[in-house]
């Protein structure tokens, strides 16, 4: 007996010392999970040092939009409402990092350039990204459409920020979120992976068969020197039963 037991306790300390497999994957986000109402805050004054800094001209109330300004008629209205300077700008989120380049200390704005009358069709107006050093502007681009940021992440391991971004929109019912991974590297937006619909919820609707669709997103583990890559596992729940998920087999928007 006491062999055996002395045999147990050479085993559970070979086992006790032996390393933990490597880790094939990790979680970059589970769109399943409830995502608390962003709650960021910004002054009066930096929004409008922000803003300045970002567009020669903008309005800063609504009713002093216009539907008649020059080039109104024509086939790209928002882009003509932004050279007449027919917009409302708004920051509607923010974060810190490095995001040019590694070693910066830098603030990435969301911001919803609201352009005057632009319908649902039009997305409510379009969506830039402004990078600030400091109180110095050093990249402004479009963020093509992607409105808030859920993640901050630097996946390859360089020094430089990624943000993993979504776009939400609702109709009849239905909410749809569209995600993208984009790096901002010398001032260039670049994306990194569109993972496209990541949420589709149509409960809202009450239609016959409506459910409630998510994504969950996983990254291969750091490794120096090599490309992350990605897989998306989808999901499905019922509207009756919003937490019992099950494998959804298939796209979210099949």
């Amino acid at each position: 007996m006491k062999t055996i037991l002395f045999i147990l306790a050479i085993t559970s300390s070979v086992i006790a010392q032996r390393p933990a497999a490597p880790k094939t994957r990790e979680l970059l986000f589970d769109f399943r999970k409830d995502r608390p109402a962003n709650a960021f805050r910004i002054s009066a004054a930096t929004q409008r040092n922000v803003l300045s800094k970002v567009f020669r001209r903008y309005l800063t109330d609504q009713d002093k939009c216009r539907s008649d300004f020059a080039g109104s008629g024509s086939d790209d209205y928002l882009a003509a409402a932004r050279k007449a300077g027919q917009i409302v700008p708004s920051i509607i989120d923010m974060t810190t990092g490095s995001f040019t380049a590694a070693g910066q200390t830098q603030t990435a704005y969301v911001i919803s350039v609201s352009e005057c009358n632009a319908s649902h069709a039009d997305n409510f107006g379009t969506k830039r990204i402004a990078i600030f050093s400091g109180q110095q502007l050093v990249a402004d681009m479009d963020a093509d459409f992607m409105s808030f940021i859920v993640r901050k992440t630097d996946l390859d391991g360089n020094g430089i920020d990624e943000l993993l971004m979504v776009s939400t929109d609702m109709a009849q019912g239905t909410v749809t979120e569209m995600a993208t991974l984009t790096s901002f590297e010398n001032g260039r937006r670049h994306v990194i992976r569109d993972f496209s619909t990541v949420v589709l919820d149509s409960c809202a609707s009450e239609a016959p068969g409506s459910d409630s669709r998510a994504a969950v997103l996983y990254t291969s583990a750091f490794a120096p020197g090599l490309k992350p890559t990605f897989t998306q596992e989808n999901y499905v729940a019922s509207c009756r039963n919003p937490r019992r998920w099950r494998v959804l087999r298939g796209k979210i928007d099949e």
